[in-house]
């Protein structure tokens, strides 16, 4: 049984969601449910509103493209458009004007729109055009006058494409949907912003360094294997050659604090030859003078 797919019903829900103004009342200036058709009535035979139970023998919605022939499915593969009016963005938008918008679209092969295979439409509501992407027909029946066809490839809706974005576009285009706020541009380049003195430096090269300084800094000393070792005579290598005398030099500072460094001997000779004879007399004890006298006179006289 001829149904409707899921991405046309959502180019309907759409549709109706902005074009349908008051929600709560029939009125002529709004896109009304009634209006907006997928599946064809129970009399209706062949064409893009049939499924596969409904087509005719020869059926142009079948036979004239590779896309519909593998496409057919029981899905429908069209969407009818009734009369609307509505005011936005300081102008009124009505089913011609959307009409003719589409074809435009089309016609110019927009990315969009590469899934319609034809409109049949009234650009002015007294003769029926039609944009046939086969090139096939240029016209339609006059119930075209009053509301705007659109035949969808079937193997758009048999794949369940969405169908929403060009008349998403239309919508933003009038005003009704606010357009998406584009995003700050970035320049996309792995070049350096700053200025670091290497103009051929890019991101990736100082990312490197980065991870080669790691690697050095976190490895024991003398570790091989690690590329790209620090420049000669670079601070880093005046590091490195400090890391690895460090033991020799724990070694003799061991070494040395196990030594009496002290010669009293050379430091009371020192002490002394820096004095006159009357201030070393001043520092030694009388007893130890008359003594030191006793002993001099006594090595005087022998």
């Amino acid at each position: 049984m001829t149904s409707a797919p899921a991405n046309l019903l959502a180019v309907r829900n759409l549709l109706l969601t902005y074009l349908n103004v008051d929600k709560n009342a029939v009125r002529d200036q709004d896109l009304e449910p009634a209006e907006v058709g997928i599946v064809g009535d129970a009399n209706h035979r062949g064409g893009y509103h049939c499924g596969s139970d409904r087509v005719v023998v020869n059926d142009y919605s079948v036979v004239e493209s590779t896309r519909d022939r593998s496409g057919l499915t029981l899905y429908a593969s069209a969407l009818d458009v009734g009369t609307f009016s509505v005011r936005s963005g300081g102008a009124t938008h009505t089913l011609r004007t959307f009409s003719t918008w589409m074809a435009a679209q089309c016609a110019a092969n927009a990315a969009d729109t590469r899934d319609i295979r034809e409109i049949i439409y009234s650009p002015d509501g007294r003769t029926v055009r039609r944009w046939d992407r086969l090139g096939k027909r240029t016209s339609g029946d006059s119930s075209h006058l009053f509301h705007t066809h659109f035949s969808f490839f079937r193997d758009s809706t048999k794949a369940g494409r969405d169908q929403t974005p060009l008349f998403r576009r239309y919508l933003t285009a009038i005003g009704l949907i606010a357009p998406v706020k584009p995003e700050d541009d970035m320049e996309q380049t792995d070049k350096l912003v700053g200025n670091t003195g290497y103009p051929n430096r890019t991101v990736g090269d100082v990312l490197a360094d980065v991870e080669n300084l790691r690697n050095w800094l976190i490895s024991p000393v003398n570790t091989t294997g690690l590329v790209s070792p620090p420049m000669a005579n670079s601070p880093l290598q005046q590091m490195l050659a400090m890391a690895r005398a460090w033991p020799a030099l724990v070694a003799q500072v061991n070494e040395l604090s196990g030594k009496d460094f002290t010669d009293e001997q050379q430091i009371v000779s020192g002490v002394l030859a820096g004095l006159p004879p009357e201030k070393i007399a001043e520092a030694i004890p009388p007893q130890i003078a008359r003594d030191v006298a006793d002993e001099l006179s006594r090595r005087l006289t022998a």
